[in-house]
Parts: structure tokens; sequence; C-alpha cells
């Protein structure tokens, strides 16, 4: 992803989160609304959320130490790991919570044009936020759908951004539903279920950020479309015959490890076999730039090897 896009939507989203959580607990103050305080948690949250990445994005900047010689790129996923964290806690479980007190003691709302005159408002600066991540997202997505996209990109960054904004649109709305309806009936019940759905909605976002980010934080391979260039662009044809089995694994969003068994022929002097590995390396991060860290271990193919199945001691594919 463009590290530039990232930040730019987290900026945005920053900014308006900060905005709107004064004008929520100001709106919380004046009316006593469960769903306006729960929003201000919420809004709160999701400040400190956009903190953690750009934190997280700065110290992924990191040069290569002796004690971590991939560099320091997973931190953004670690932070990305600890946004999903803060939304289920602060943001969810506070929410069910008081919508939970709130539908146990109800009380009609004082003030009503604050809850909805924020709410209005809150609406307008998420939209902004929003409207912001989907067009730096729109650059890097391509033809892949939006759950496709989220699923699949190895930036941390937009995807939270993306989802975040989504809950606090739909949130708000839920949040507006409560209001409405408790100055409608003059039953505060409904403020509390509209705090409660709002909650239930932070969770379950929360959820699908902590298995994506899980998954990069375990270590995700270059897309398909990747290995295939790296499979194209290794094989020259004359002293690289083939590529026998092959590893890709991300060390960050934007840094990409790449490991080989390629076969050469058993006559190849070890400087034909040299000068062919450093120009197969030239040709990999042609191919794909964010192949920082290259291995290519050259090997006698053997059609008996390759069909008694893996190599034991690597990966399926044989020798």
């Amino acid at each position: 992803m463009s590290a530039s896009g990232g930040t730019k939507a987290i900026v945005a989203a920053l900014g308006a989160n900060l905005a709107i959580a004064v004008a929520k607990f100001v709106a919380f103050a004046f009316s006593g609304s469960s769903s306006m305080l729960a929003e201000g948690v919420h809004s709160i949250a999701d400040s400190g959320n956009q903190g953690l990445l750009l934190l997280g994005g700065k110290r992924a900047k990191r040069e290569a130490t002796d004690e971590h010689p991939f560099g320091y790129g997973r931190e953004r996923y670690i932070y990305g790991f600890l946004v999903s964290i803060v939304l289920f806690t602060i943001g969810g479980v506070f929410a069910l919570y008081e919508g939970y007190e709130k539908i146990h003691d109800p009380h009609p709302l004082d003030n009503w044009f604050w809850p909805v005159g924020v709410l209005v408002f809150a609406v307008l600066a998420e939209g902004f936020s929003f409207r912001t991540a989907i067009k730096e997202s729109n650059e890097l997505r391509g033809k892949q759908t939006w759950s496709q996209f989220i699923r699949r990109a190895k930036a941390p960054e937009l995807p939270v951004v993306l989802l975040e904004d989504f809950g606090a649109l739909v949130g708000l709305v839920l949040a507006l539903f409560g209001v409405v309806l408790t100055l409608v009936t003059g039953n505060g019940v409904w403020d509390g279920i509209g705090t409660m759905c709002i909650g239930a909605l932070l969770v379950l976002i929360a959820l699908v950020l902590a298995a994506e980010t899980k998954s990069l934080l375990l270590g995700e391979a270059a897309g398909p479309e990747q290995v295939a260039r790296i499979r194209e662009a290794i094989v020259d044809g004359d002293v690289v015959t083939r590529v026998i089995h092959m590893r890709t694994l991300h060390l960050g969003p934007e840094e990409l490890l790449v490991a080989a068994k390629i076969a050469v022929e058993h006559d190849d002097t070890a400087a034909e076999i040299a000068k062919a590995i450093d120009a197969a390396e030239v040709r990999i991060r042609e191919a794909v730039p964010i192949a920082r860290v290259i291995y290519l271990e050259p090997d006698i193919y053997s059609e008996a090897a390759a069909a008694a199945g893996p190599d034991p001691e690597a990966t399926p594919g044989g020798r």
C-alpha cells in the first residue's frame, strides 16, 4: 500500500473523531443519553486507535539490527492487532454494559436537540473521513471487492480505518434510531437498545480486525499474482531451468522475503551459477519491487526425487 495514502486516511479519521468525541460528550452532559455516552467513548477509542496506527507506522521504519535482522516492518501488524483489542474492550464491551444499564433503569432524555444535532454533525464528519479512506483504498483495491480487499490487504491501516469509519457511521444511525424512538415514545429503553446495538456492532468489527491482523502476524505469503511474477523472473531458460520450490513471506506490508531452490545443470560452473543468481535477483526486484530479501539455492533437479514427494527439510515439490 502507499504509506502516504494510509497516513492521510488515518489523520483524516483522527481529526474527525476528536471533534466528534467532544461534541458527543457535550450532548451527553446536557441530555443524559446513554447512546451519546457510548458513542463518545467509541470516538475516544477510535482516536486512540488512530494514534496507535501512526505510532506503529513510525516504529516500523526503524533500521534492522543484529537482534532483528529483518527489520521492524511487522510492528504495523502488532499495532493493528492492538487496535482490534481496544475497539473490542473500550468500544464494544463498554457500549454493551451501558446499554444494559439503561434498559434496566430507563429515563427520558433532556434537551433532545443536543444529541440530535451532534449526531447530524457526527454523520457529516465521519462521512468525510470515510470518503477519504475509500478514495485512498480505491487506488490499491483494483478489481477486488471490498471484502476481498480487507481480507487480502497486507497493510493494516486502510482496512482498519475503513472498518472503523463504517462502524462509526452505522453506530451513529443506531444512536439516532435510539434517540428518536425515545423521544417519540417517551421510553428510555429505546436509547438503551440503540446503545446495545452499537456495542454488538463494535464487537463484531473488532473480531473481524483481530482475525485479519492475526493472520498477518503469523506471516502471510505474497499474493498469487506476485508469486507468478517471481517464478517467471527467476527462470532464465539457460542456467536456471526451473523453480524446484519457493516460499515467500511478508516481513512487513512493503517488504517481502523470497526463498527458492532453483534447478541448474550439473556441468554449470560456480561462476556461471553465481552470475545467474545475481541476474535472477535483479529480475525479481524489477518484477516485484517489494521483494527486498532474496535467497536462491541452486540444486540439481531430479525427476525421481520430485515424484517421491516433498523434501522433508523444507517444502512441498521435491527436488
